[in-house]
């Protein structure tokens, strides 16, 4: 298991788990994620993943064709308790030999508050289908 960071902030979180996913740094990935076995991962096209180890061995999968990405992450709109957040997102890739964003990505992150900070517990990606990304609101109510 990766060593434990303490996260301050979900915000500290969710930047390093955009971080991990650019560097295709594994061991940063599941710095991220909560050592649980409730975790869950829904990436784009694939199927529910549940638990730390499963998620591991997807991230390992994808990391190991080496190729590394941009990410731009825009339209982020949050929901904040003193012990989760639920972040949602639109994640835009590009590799770095093509800067040609690619069609967005939704995804939705919630984080929770334990004893060791701030850890991830589910990532949900899902293709956004053409003509229906609408602006992020400005307030929640």
């Amino acid at each position: 298991m990766p060593s434990q960071k303490i996260f301050a902030s979900p915000q500290d979180v969710e930047a390093a788990f955009y971080e991990a996913l650019e560097q295709c740094d594994l061991d940063a990935m599941m710095t991220v994620w909560a050592e649980d076995e409730e975790v869950v991962c829904v990436q784009p096209g694939g199927g529910r993943l549940v638990g730390y180890t499963m998620i591991r061995e997807a991230w390992q999968r994808i990391f190991a064709n080496g190729r590394r990405l941009k990410i731009r992450v825009s339209q982020q709109t949050a929901v904040t308790t003193p012990f989760a957040m639920v972040s949602t997102v639109l994640e835009h890739f590009a590799t770095l030999d093509d800067e040609k964003l690619s069609a967005p990505v939704a995804a939705t992150n919630v984080y929770v508050r334990g004893a060791l900070g701030w850890r991830m517990v589910a990532h949900h990606a899902s293709p956004v289908p053409p003509n229906s990304i609408g602006e992020a609101p400005r307030t929640l109510h």
